[in-house]
């Protein structure tokens, strides 16, 4: 089967809905971030600090041309992947595109879940977040609409609800 790309903002569910897909169809996940990670011996935010964001990006796109070249593969990608080299049309032309998106509220909720794990929003007043992501989506909207398939993302809170969006999910497949 060709791969499944799961795209998306931050806080969407990605790595959630990807693992739980990728258990349902016998299939490998792969954590496009994580996998960077393991890589470089560094944490996403270490390599942005060590290299700035072009080389970072340049890294994370040569990572997803290698780990898309694979079948029978579930990626999920970080919120920017598909907004920098062409990495959009590339994900559309190997495989399948699954936007996931989740509404502003149940965003921050996620993100204030873990506020560590992402620097680049912490210590940012409630207000001053739910602007930085209304900004950063309505500038990432044209990558984000060019997936195929679009899931809205709220309901994955619980082994049910993610079971739940899995079987919506499905059919749109056309397995």
């Amino acid at each position: 089967m060709k791969p499944i790309f799961i795209i998306g903002y931050m806080a969407a569910g990605k790595t959630t809905f990807g693992r739980a897909l990728a258990h349902r169809l016998g299939m490998q996940f792969i954590d496009l971030d994580f996998f960077i990670t393991q890589r470089f011996h560094a944490s996403i935010s270490e390599i942005f600090s060590k290299y700035g964001e072009d080389r970072f990006r340049s890294i994370e796109t040569n990572i997803l041309r290698e780990v898309g070249e694979f079948d029978d593969v579930i990626i999920s990608c970080g919120g920017g992947t598909p907004c920098h080299s062409g990495n959009i049309g590339y994900m559309n032309s190997r495989g399948i595109t699954v936007l996931l998106e989740a509404s502003l509220q149940r965003t921050i909720e996620r993100i204030r879940l873990a506020p560590g794990k992402r620097p680049l929003i912490a210590g940012k007043s409630d207000n001053e977040l739910r602007e930085y992501i209304l900004r950063h989506k309505e500038d990432r909207s044209p990558f984000y609409n060019a997936a195929q398939i679009h899931i809205p993302s709220d309901a994955l809170e619980s082994r049910a609800q993610i079971a739940s969006t899995i079987d919506a999910f499905l059919p749109l497949l056309h397995l």
